[in-house]
């Protein structure tokens, strides 16, 4: 028996660079997930949104809650315009939204984008905080998209997300592992502004750049020791490594190929234990050339990239299929990543 259901995921990312939108029909048969794009969209940010969402980072709970209305309208305003433009018929809305804290150490996770809001200006059931369950079971609430690696890309031994944040998933002994390797363009974004662009597009800054011993291990930090499961979130970059920058005296260029070499050096950390396979790499990071060059020369595995519609919407992909399994009462957050108790169909369901 083929189940058929189209649904729009959401995806905002740490990166601040918008919103990616990606309508996806989902197709079960013989307890086999296949999937096949309907329509994808990048809405970038505006400067003015941009500064909103980064300065929540510091707003009280009555100006979060108040922004994360603002921000649930604009994301059905954008879905809407969506869903015309391509004439779409979803089922449903998953939407991740955008994260300002993530503590789950503290049993801290945030995400703005108020789901009732965009299930009430769409006319659309829609499912958003998908991270609170598993922090509550004491999990880190995070990666989440291991479950869309596991059914949707399972010919893909390894992957690799490099977005804000770099994240890898694998099977190891039966079990899917995942967890988040280091800041990835949080950083490069931040040294790219400190000089006048919104990014370091391809890695030709960082290319020309000379590696800086001192500044690679004043960015050395106990947490890329750690055991999984484990997380990271702006946290990290504000506290741990801003500073970090702001006090070095550094060109950007050198201090970009020096983190580039950072994320290279983590992610083959991360991965080389394993045997040698296929490495599917997404996330804007995909697209650093610079960077991927230096994760192929320390990694031992392949690296792949799929092709560009995958490589940017693949975070949005795997929310509207972690919606979709909420919305089936399946199994959608796995401990065996988080380190939670126990697994969970997790998600906020607002119906019309």
């Amino acid at each position: 028996m083929i189940k058929s259901s189209s649904v729009i995921g959401i995806m905002s990312g740490t990166s601040l660079d918008g919103l990616d939108l990606a309508c996806v029909r989902f197709e079960e048969s013989n307890h086999k997930w296949y999937f096949e794009l309907e329509a994808v969209e990048h809405v970038a940010y505006s400067k003015t949104w941009k500064r909103k969402l980064a300065n929540a980072y510091y707003a009280d709970d009555l100006k979060l809650n108040l922004l994360s209305k603002e921000f649930g309208l604009y994301t059905a305003k954008k879905t809407l315009q969506f869903i015309r433009k391509n004439k779409l018929n979803p089922q449903l809305i998953a939407s991740h939204g955008h994260t300002i804290h993530h503590c789950p150490a503290e049993g801290i996770t945030l995400q703005i984008g108020d789901g009732k809001t965009i299930a009430q200006a769409t006319a659309i059931e829609t499912i958003n905080d998908f991270r609170s369950e598993d922090v509550r079971k004491g999990g880190q609430g995070a990666p989440l998209v291991p479950v869309g690696d596991k059914l949707l890309f399972a010919d893909c031994p390894i992957c690799l997300n490099i977005g804000g944040i770099a994240n890898v998933s694998f099977d190891l002994d039966g079990k899917r592992i995942a967890f988040d390797i280091c800041i990835a363009n949080q950083a490069l974004n931040y040294l790219a502004q400190s000089v006048g662009y919104d990014f370091d597009e391809n890695g030709d800054l960082a290319s020309f750049g000379v590696v800086s011993d001192d500044l690679l291990k004043q960015l050395q930090h106990p947490y890329y020791e750690l055991k999984y499961p484990k997380s990271l979130g702006r946290e990290f970059f504000e506290t741990v490594q801003r500073p970090v920058f702001e006090a070095m005296e550094l060109a950007a260029e050198d201090a970009l190929a020096t983190y580039v070499e950072l994320i290279a050096q983590q992610i083959a950390l991360a991965t080389n234990k394993l045997p040698p396979s296929e490495m599917l790499v997404t996330g804007g990071g995909a697209f650093n050339t610079f960077l991927i060059s230096r994760i192929q020369a320390l990694s031992k595995h392949k690296v792949v990239i799929p092709k560009a519609a995958i490589v940017s919407y693949k975070e949005a992909i795997v929310f509207a299929f972690l919606g979709l399994l909420r919305k089936q009462n399946k199994i959608n957050v796995l401990s065996s990543v988080t380190g939670a108790s126990s697994d969970s169909s997790s998600g906020t369901v607002y119906f019309l």
